[in-house]
């Protein structure tokens, strides 16, 4: 008990400390009564939308080493969702409906309007997927980083326990002493400046296993079930898949799971990288090449 009250005490002091570092990158925007973080750079005819995966504590950092490779031929936008890098921590229900309302009130309210782009990484794919099932005239394409798709759910065992754990061990503080927690892909592999490493570290002690991360883990296999039950979107779709190290599935059945879905779109292509699952902090140059020219592929025809 001794050693959590005096982790919790460090952890408090040093969250005041570091609230100089806690500030919006963007705008802040109120949905359902709540403040989310939009972010926009970059300029161009096309906006694409960056959607985080699972867990991801500081959206806008996590994809910054790619989308400066991008912004200078399009709009770039970053939405993070409740729970995840400057936006509130809420108890907003994590059913996909509400996910997919959410974020498209928040473009708005940001002056940001469709037609977009979607560019998801792992379980936002499903997000992405079903955005562009309700709403195929506000989606152009899909740009998927190592993304889930709802076949990947179907025999998933959440450790629920486990998860709680780590929420645990967030709010007392106790990630500040385990070595390296704080140090993500995009500050081990990415483009990350000095200071935008020390911005990443201050949202992480804010921002690990919140309870929206917590609930979104408890809805996933619901919410890919509806996805699986619709058809698969009729927008070009291109997935940049990983070697299967860091999903939690094994390779083989990761890479049978996005290669027979991706033969069952329409206007689907697949390419293959060799690197783990945080696809966009390790190959950004390649995919950032390949994303242009599918792109202008589909805007010649």
């Amino acid at each position: 008990m001794l050693v959590i009250a005096a982790s919790a005490g460090y952890h408090k002091f040093r969250l005041a400390k570091e609230r100089e570092l806690f500030l919006p990158m963007g705008r802040m925007v109120e949905v359902d009564h709540q403040k989310m973080h939009v972010y926009q750079e970059g300029r161009g005819q096309e906006t694409l939308v960056f959607m985080s995966g699972n867990g991801t504590s500081s959206p806008v950092m996590d994809f910054k080493s790619l989308y400066t490779l991008l912004s200078d031929h399009y709009k770039i936008v970053v939405v993070e969702k409740q729970g995840y890098g400057l936006s509130d921590i809420t108890d907003s229900p994590r059913d996909i409906q509400t996910i997919m309302s959410q974020t498209r009130k928040a473009l708005g309210e940001a002056g940001i309007r469709a037609p977009y782009i979607l560019v998801p990484h792992s379980a936002s794919g499903i997000e992405a997927l079903y955005w562009a099932q309700k709403h195929p005239e506000e989606i152009k394409a899909i740009i998927g980083l190592d993304m889930a798709v709802p076949e990947a759910y179907e025999d998933l065992k959440v450790s629920l326990l486990l998860f709680r754990f780590a929420s645990f061990l967030a709010r007392i503080g106790m990630t500040r002493w385990i070595p390296n927690a704080s140090e993500s892909w995009a500050m081990k592999c990415g483009t990350l400046t000095e200071k935008d490493k020390e911005i990443n570290r201050a949202i992480f002690y804010r921002r690990t296993a919140t309870k929206n991360m917590l609930n979104e883990v408890k809805q996933i296999q619901s919410n890919s079930e509806k996805v699986g039950s619709l058809p698969i979107p009729d927008v070009p779709i291109l997935l940049f898949a990983s070697n299967g190290q860091g999903t939690g599935w094994n390779e083989q059945t990761w890479s049978k799971r996005q290669s027979e879905f991706i033969q069952d779109a329409r206007q689907g292509k697949m390419v293959h990288l060799n690197a783990s699952h945080s696809v966009h902090n390790i190959d950004y140059h390649k995919i950032a090449t390949e994303t242009k020219k599918f792109l202008n592929h589909e805007a010649a025809i």
